[in-house]
């Protein structure tokens, strides 16, 4: 797990608690709950400074719902680790490196498809059930 992000703000060192993403062409300030992964062209900001946020004139805020509290691990997330825990298990004993002979690599395989979608510079979450 990474370490936990700061506010964007200069001089503010407080942990982040929303990302702020414009949308240029629709003069959009869209400020939801922190991302999953930090992107390049959004800002995280502490809980302070996403209460505060102005915008310029003209442009509209979308402020999506916070939650409460943080998400703890559900029954999904249980799962994968069980099931993670099983294929390294079921995975044949390396070969002895001393015989000389290098270990096959297996063939790389596609990344799970994130739930969600992502268009361009933006992700879609769905809302966990």
């Amino acid at each position: 797990m990474g370490a936990i992000r700061q506010c964007s703000r200069s001089a503010c060192r407080n942990s982040a608690v929303a990302t702020l993403t414009y949308v240029y062409a629709d003069s959009t300030a869209v400020l939801g709950p922190l991302a999953t992964y930090a992107e390049p062209h959004c800002y995280d900001l502490c809980e302070q400074h996403a209460d505060t946020l102005t915008v310029p004139r003209g442009w509209e805020v979308l402020r999506l719902a916070m939650p409460a509290t943080p998400p703890g691990p559900g029954p999904d997330d249980l799962l994968a680790l069980a099931n993670a825990v099983r294929e390294a298990a079921a995975l044949p004993a390396a070969p002895d490196p001393a015989q000389g002979r290098r270990a096959a690599h297996p063939a790389l395989e596609a990344p799970a498809q994130a739930e969600g979608t992502r268009r361009g510079h933006l992700r879609v979450l769905r809302e966990p059930s």
